[in-house]
């Protein structure tokens, strides 16, 4: 250093003392944002999962969360809670962006006292949901949590209450989505049940109303809390979780993806992207529809990436009753809602689980202004003793009542067969459809055109003297009976069908029809019922 700098060092001027307010409100903020210290922090590390923090900076976009209520904790004394420090109570509450925008998050610190939820807890989740709903952006919540506070009594069963009140408030009006992220037992499971979404991240994520020692407890039964309540439980089995993530970093990437095709409440539509796929781009594939036997298994996947803008399609429930298939895609850079038949499981038939799963699919999707897309192939209801008993028709009931009451566009393309009640349930034109269009290979009838010529020709067949005379006269039975009243255009004939198109043309037709129907109905004008748990 020479002696022109030294000097110029020398008269700087000394550094200004920091206020004794300031230094305070500083050692507060960081005392409160470490949560509950670093061994705890560290121990949660060890489990593979990511600090509160740590998970609300993955989820939103950088720079943007302004955190509330940081300073906020109990005001309960009993049990030694006086003397413990619960920095900001335990949950992370704040509003930031994501993909730019603005959406409201809570997010449970298991450090601090086990994410556990009393009073000032509750509230501060009350707060931040309020929020959303006034402002009309989606709330988030990230739930890692030991339960209710033992310590504050019933005032934690009533921050439940105060949650689970708005969670029904905000139904139907912003979207909602829960992420499990650790432990969610007992009452708390149902904040994220009656929430649109639920994501879970395998090996981490548990949910269940009462754990392995319960049930063992009550019922004698062994069994792992992983398999009683993990991320594989809930998404192929109860149907609970809506998507499973393998990391942390993963379920947050599908988070922002998901409200890539969600508007911010129901006084909006779905954001518009830049399409450049173009609208009129043919799809030669369908045309093998046309050529495939009715009894033969496919994907219904491979029809939904076809017609697809760049063949993208987000699908809902992926591991749950996949006999009906439910998701978003974009067509001309719109957002439209799919409910499709699935022949690769149960020939696409519907039962009680797929019916749930595409009636409060079709609920969201009219709440959230989305247009409906039904691809059509159902040989039926599923048959037998359990569907019967286990409530087929109060549950089959609930897509009839789901479509009845959708006032969003509505388009259905029949691929294939659309037989009996499952055909009036998916979507047909007197169920309120506003277009309904249909392959030339369609087969549409009160049944299958083999169990029609049983009861129709049944002295006829009982009349063949052998085998093979029975089954070549039910051959020429079938063939003449599908071309007379399982045949498209019969249906046409009547109006129950609009147009009978041509299998590459069909990208093109359903983009014109969404085009024509944009105006149909006017966001937040519509009556809001709601998305209540089906």
């Amino acid at each position: 250093m020479n002696a022109k700098s030294t000097k110029e060092a020398k008269t700087l001027p000394p550094a200004r003392p920091v206020p004794e307010s300031l230094a305070r409100l500083r050692a507060a903020v960081e005392k409160a944002g470490a949560g509950g210290g670093p061994e705890r922090v560290a121990a949660q590390k060890a489990r593979g999962k990511l600090s509160a923090r740590e998970r609300v900076h993955y989820l939103l976009d950088e720079g943007t969360f302004q955190e509330l209520d940081l300073l906020a904790t109990t005001r309960a004394t009993a049990f030694g809670l006086k003397d413990k420090d619960i920095p900001g109570d335990g949950v992370i509450t704040g509003f930031g962006q994501i993909n730019g925008r603005e959406v409201c998050v809570y997010a449970q610190d298991f450090t601090v006292i086990g994410g556990s939820l009393g009073l000032a807890h509750a509230m501060k989740i009350c707060k931040i949901m309020d929020l959303a709903l006034q402002n009309r952006v989606p709330v988030i919540g990230l739930l890692d949590s030991g339960g209710a506070r033992i310590q504050e009594g019933v005032d934690s069963l009533d921050g439940y209450a105060h949650i689970f009140r708005r969670n029904v408030l905000a139904s139907g009006a912003v979207p909602q989505i829960s992420v499990i992220l650790g432990p969610c037992a007992g009452g708390a499971v149902y904040s994220p049940a009656l929430t649109d979404f639920v994501f879970m991240v395998e090996g981490i994520s548990n949910m269940f109303v009462t754990g392995p020692d319960v049930v063992k407890a009550a019922t004698g039964e062994e069994v792992s809390a992983e398999h009683l309540g993990g991320a594989e439980a809930h998404a192929a089995k109860s149907g609970v979780c809506h998507f499973v993530a393998k990391s942390e970093p993963d379920c947050f990437r599908q988070v922002r993806e998901l409200l890539s095709y969600l508007p911010q409440s129901r006084w909006e539509k779905p954001p518009r992207v830049a399409n450049p796929d173009p609208i009129r781009r043919q799809v030669p594939l369908l045309e093998k529809m046309c050529e495939l036997d009715p009894r033969r298994p496919y994907r219904i996947h491979h029809i939904v990436w076809q017609i697809a803008d760049e063949h993208k399609f987000f699908e809902v429930q992926s591991a749950y009753a996949k006999n009906v298939v439910t998701g978003f895609c974009r067509m001309g850079g719109e957002v439209v809602g799919v409910v499709a038949n699935n022949p690769a499981h149960l020939a696409g038939a519907l039962d009680i689980n797929a019916s749930d799963k595409a009636a409060r699919f079709i609920r969201f999707l009219n709440a959230f202004n989305i247009p409906i897309l039904t691809l059509v192939d159902v040989p039926g209801y599923w048959p037998g003793v359990q569907q019967e008993h286990g409530g087929i028709i109060r549950h089959g009931a609930k897509i009839l009542h789901a479509y009845a009451e959708a006032t969003v566009p509505k388009i259905t393309v029949i691929l294939r067969k659309a037989y009996g009640g499952a055909y009036i349930a998916m979507s047909s034109k007197h169920m309120g459809a506003d277009f309904n269009f249909a392959l030339p290979s369609a087969e549409i009838a009160v049944m299958g055109p083999a169990g029609a010529v049983e009861i129709l020709y049944s002295r006829e067949i009982a009349a063949c003297k052998s085998d093979d005379e029975k089954l070549a006269l039910k051959a020429k039975l079938s063939a003449d009976y599908a071309a007379k009243f399982a045949s498209p255009y019969q249906t046409a004939s009547t109006g129950s069908l609009d147009e009978v198109v041509e299998p590459a043309h069909l990208r093109a037709k359903i983009a014109r029809a969404l085009r024509f129907l944009k105006d149909k109905r006017t966001p937040g004008q519509s009556d809001n019922r709601g998305n209540i748990p089906l």
